[in-house]
Parts: C-alpha cells; structure tokens; sequence
C-alpha cells in the first residue's frame, strides 16, 4: 500500500493549478471588458491602472515561481522596479514605463505557461516555500486580491457598465424573524491557525484567546438601518465620531457613504456604471472605518474586536474547536456564501441560511468585509515568511482590521483566519461592519 504523503501532493498540486487558472480566468475578464485608453486611463489616484496591475500579477508570479521556486532565469528582469508596489506609490503609476496593454497581456501568459510546467515538476514537500504548494497558493491569492483591487477601479471608473452578474439570491425564508443579536459566552478559543497549507504569515500561529461574553450582530447593518443613522443627522454630531473622524466628515464635507447622493427624497447609489435606488435590504457598503464606529456609537453600541469577530465566526461551543469556516471545515459554496465576484452586489441581509455560524451568526464569510475595532497586529510567536512586506511593515496602530471577505473576494483568499487591513479612512473598498456589544462588565 502507498504512504499518503503523494497523493496529498497531487491533491495540492491540482488545487493549486485550480486556484492559478480561476484566477487568470478572472483577470482576463476584468482587463477584456474595456478598451486600451480605459486599461491604460488612472481611473482615480487611489487606484492604479489596470494594466499595472495585470502586468505586476505576472511580474510577481515570475519572481516568485518561476525565479525563487523553479530557478529558472529571468524573463524580463528590467520591468522588476517598475511593478515593485513599494517603490511606486499608486498615484505615480500612470507616468512609468508601463508595459503597453497588449505586451503585458503577452507576458503574463508567457510566465503563466512557465509557471505550469515548475508546478508539475516541482516536489510539493519538503521546503517551507513549496510545502503543499504554498508558493503557488499565495501567487495564486495574490492574483485573486489584485483582481478585487481591479474590481474597485472598475466601481471608480465613470461610463457605462462593462461587468456583468446574476442577482444574488434572496433573504432566507426566515430572515425577517431572526434575532438582533446573537450571545456569544465567555472563554477562551482557538485563535488564527497553524495548519492551514495556504494560510499567511499574519494568520499565524494559532494561539489561545481569553474572549469576555459578548453580543454581536445576527446580520451586517444594512443599507436601511444605516439610513436612520443619516436621518438622524449622524454626519453632523461630532458625539459619534472619533476626532479624525469628524476631521475627515468636516474636510470633505461627507454625508453618507461614497457613491451614494439624495435626488429629492431618493437616495440613489452608482454601481458599476449604473445608478439605481439604495436596497435597504442589503448590506451597508463603501464606509470608512471611521463611519462604522460612528454609527456603532449612535446605535449605543461598538464595533466588535478582531477575537470576538473571530470567536463568532469560528468557534463551536458543542466540541470547544474553532472551525476553518462559521459552517464548518467544507469549502465554501454558492449555497454557504457570496464569493468570487459571482456577484456583483452583497445579497440581502439574512441570505445564506447555509453558511450560519453554530450560534446562528449570519453572512460573516462574503458580502462584505467588516471593520472590526482592532488594530493591525502580529500574533504571539509571529513569524515573518516569505518577505517582510505582506505583513510585517504594515503593523502597528495606523490600519484596523476587516474580516469575514467580501463579494468581490475568491474563496481561495478568504478563511476564517484570513485578515484584511486598511486605513480608517479608505471608502472606496467593499467593506461595511456589524455591531457589537459587552455582556458583563469589563
């Protein structure tokens, strides 16, 4: 009988060829849809063009796998400082070099191809690098996250739509008798992870959490419940903001999230190229950091920490194990979450019955990310790995945390583990929040 160890490595390898051409699949849709001034246009100067970050996918998959991991000589080594993200901020990108559309459509299909046959040759054991496929898992993730960055620039974009997506699907046939709140006991739980194969540096290790009993939000806020926090005159009360908060609502003269504005007594919101009505009944979308804290605060409430997130969303109090995902350790499906731009919008507050945490928490896996109050931190025993630059130059107290995921995120980089982070007053990312509350004093 054959040890187990191959077999793994074959099922890492097709997973890994799986999570390389889903993601390619999904770039080549978003830089196809539009024509070469639009690829090349800076949509916005949070954002860079298109084709910078087509051409730096490529440029890190072949300084990565093809260089670092399959030795293989470099393809075109002078473009390397050009699609260096830390060496170019976003709003100086339009005026490098940049590869013309259809040469960095070229190169990345060339280092793709490469990359494909270093995957079948390449031992998945051993090396931290390659130890079930890790190198290609996180090219892959960072595919798939500069794909939700090109998401954003075409939600930036002005003209007409070029993406198209089913409806999500309705509110579950329960959705409209489901509790405010969820209680969440006490104690202590299992914390980030490690041995998820895929998972990165900042996930790690996993560690015990002491967590105080707490009240968390059954559902994200909704567009409607964020409505009567602006007809209440919730941008003109400094009580609810933090002060650099107020500063930036002062500043910039905000009066709800972006891309909504009032016609008459309409609010209307833009999406992709097309203005239509705001749902109330979805979930709130395009809100600073600042925002979320400031509504928590008028509803008398508070954005939940980065643990109590966490602790909601992975732990079973039934077994006392903390779970890959709120329904358990199966991947996610279209049944249990909306992921993978399958859609172009969250779906309605109260979807996904599915996807429910053992406490009966829904819609934390997709949708939207929510700002949690945390600030971006490494774990106890962190330990920087592949390269300090994912994670490490980014701690401290100037980002806060999301989790959960959005529409707009592939399954591949999204885990109940996984954390995204931002600077407070980032709007033009799919985030939106849910609240929390103690339940015993502190």
């Amino acid at each position: 009988m054959t040890a187990p160890e191959p077999v793994a490595e074959e099922d890492f390898r097709q997973r890994a060829v799986d999570a390389l051409l889903t993601a390619r699949e999904r770039t080549r849709a978003l830089t196809t849809c539009v024509d070469e001034p639009e690829l090349t246009a800076q949509h916005s100067p949070l954002m860079s063009p298109l084709v910078w970050d087509l051409a730096h996918i490529g440029n890190q998959e072949e300084q990565w796998l093809l260089r670092a991991v399959g030795g293989r000589e470099a393809l075109r080594p002078e473009i390397d400082s050009v699609y260096d993200a830390f060496e170019h901020p976003r709003a100086a990108r339009p005026a490098l070099p940049l590869l013309p559309p259809a040469e960095a459509h070229g190169y990345a299909a060339e280092v793709r191809e490469r990359v494909l046959d270093v995957l079948h040759a390449t031992p998945l054991r051993g090396a931290p690098l390659v130890e079930a496929g890790f190198a290609f898992g996180m090219i892959a993730q960072h595919e798939q996250q500069h794909d939700e960055t090109m998401l954003i620039t075409h939600q930036l974009r002005r003209g007409p739509a070029a993406l198209t997506a089913p409806e999500p699907p309705p509110a579950g046939p329960d959705a409209a008798g489901l509790p405010a709140e969820v209680f969440v006991e006490g104690g202590p739980f299992t914390m980030g992870t490690s041995t998820e194969p895929w998972a990165l540096d900042n996930e790690r290790p996993a560690h015990r959490r002491l967590v105080p009993s707490f009240f968390i939000d059954t559902l994200p806020v909704s567009n409607g419940a964020y409505l009567r926090f602006i007809e209440d005159g919730g941008y003109d009360d400094a009580r609810w903001w933090h002060p650099r908060g107020w500063e930036q609502v002062r500043r910039h003269g905000l009066v709800a999230p972006l891309f909504w504005r009032r016609e008459g007594t309409t609010w209307l919101r833009r999406r992709f190229g097309v203005v239509e009505p705001v749902p109330p009944d979805e979930p709130v979308l395009h809100v600073g950091w600042y925002e979320a804290a400031a509504y928590a605060a008028w509803a008398g409430r508070r954005l939940p920490s980065e643990a109590e997130w966490e602790k909601a969303a992975r732990h079973d109090p039934a077994s006392g194990r903390s779970r890959r995902y709120p329904w358990g350790d199966a991947d996610p499906t279209p049944e249990r979450a909306n992921l993978g731009q399958r859609h172009l919008r969250p779906a309605p507050v109260g979807a996904y019955p599915a996807g429910a945490s053992p406490l009966g928490v829904r819609q934390l896996i997709g949708d939207v990310w929510e700002w949690t109050s945390s600030d971006f931190l490494p774990y106890p025993g962190f330990r920087a790995f592949p390269y300090r630059e994912y994670s490490e130059v980014f701690f401290g107290d100037t980002c806060k945390v999301l989790r959960g995921g959005s529409f707009a995120v592939d399954p591949v980089a999204c885990r109940g583990t996984f954390r995204n982070w931002d600077l407070p007053v980032r709007r033009q990312i799919f985030a939106g929040f849910r609240t929390a509350r103690d339940a015993e004093p502190r």
